[in-house]
């Protein structure tokens, strides 16, 4: 058998991800599909099939690692990565769509799906996340501290409030005491980085690991308040998964000795 594949989607919202289901496994009728349908070990007894995993948009390059070193140790798996607002994930979740793990960016979203009774299990937190003022690289328009959101000449960028960097967001600029004036609401962490990349406004917050992955192209302007929000990650298995063992050992993964050095080396905390 091959190693792991890792087919990759970012999702732009709920519609296009149910539409898109067949292409993940199929609906809710349990058939097997053609890439590895409910088989959940090989000939040999380890974990096989195919995974499923929605995970927050700030753990794309994170996950695309962790899946490809996934690899060598269990050549048998293949893993679907879809990446979102975590908010958008546990609605596709709720919706019935054929997922075996969950990743959000915080625990208020994750904490929807657990009260839903669609979790195995309880889910657990393997890293944690801090916000970061960003700017283009040259910071074109000056900007020295948070209090410069209160600008209206400068275009401003955060995340829409009910996804985990718009709330961690909120909750900054209420510690720090200024009221943003967003230009520009994003869908998620990574759209509000596109846009300053691109170089489309002036200044936007986003998670720290995020600038970190975007490397050169921005700089990090330092916010003292931003070490106290601090946003946990949680992982969890669905009770619903097709291939529970398998989906048992990319958790496992994740939390575990290669998990622990992808994220920290992403920027990622771990507990």
């Amino acid at each position: 058998m091959t190693g792991v594949r890792t087919a990759i989607v970012v999702l732009a919202g709920v519609v296009v991800a149910l539409l898109g289901w067949s292409w993940l496994g199929g609906g809710d009728d349990g058939s097997d599909d053609a890439t590895g349908g409910d088989v959940s070990a090989d000939d040999d007894g380890r974990p096989a099939g195919t995974v499923t995993v929605l995970a927050a948009a700030s753990l794309t390059e994170s996950f695309t690692q962790i899946s490809d070193e996934l690899a060598r140790s269990h050549p048998e798996i293949e893993i679907v990565l879809s990446f979102g607002p975590s908010s958008q994930l546990v609605e596709q979740v709720l919706a019935g769509a054929p997922v075996d793990v969950l990743a959000t960016a915080d625990m208020a979203t994750m904490a929807k799906a657990a009260d839903a009774g669609v979790l195995d299990g309880e889910a657990t937190v393997f890293a944690a996340n801090t916000p970061a003022l960003v700017v283009p690289a040259g910071n074109p328009g000056g900007v020295a501290g948070l209090s410069d959101l209160e600008r209206e000449d400068l275009r401003v960028a955060v995340c829409e409030p009910h996804v985990p960097c718009g709330a961690a967001a909120e909750r900054l600029t209420t510690l720090a005491g200024v009221e943003p004036v967003p230009d520009t609401l994003a869908t998620d962490v990574k759209e509000a980085l596109a846009l300053v990349t691109l170089g489309e406004v002036d200044v936007a917050l986003v998670f720290h690991t995020d600038a970190v992955s975007a490397g050169e192209a921005v700089e990090v302007v330092p916010v003292e308040e931003a070490e106290s929000v601090v946003n946990d990650y949680p992982v969890a298995v669905l009770e619903r998964a097709r291939q529970p063992a398998a989906a048992r050992a990319v958790v496992e993964a994740v939390t575990g000795e290669i998990g622990r050095r992808v994220l920290t080396e992403s920027g990622f905390l771990v507990p």
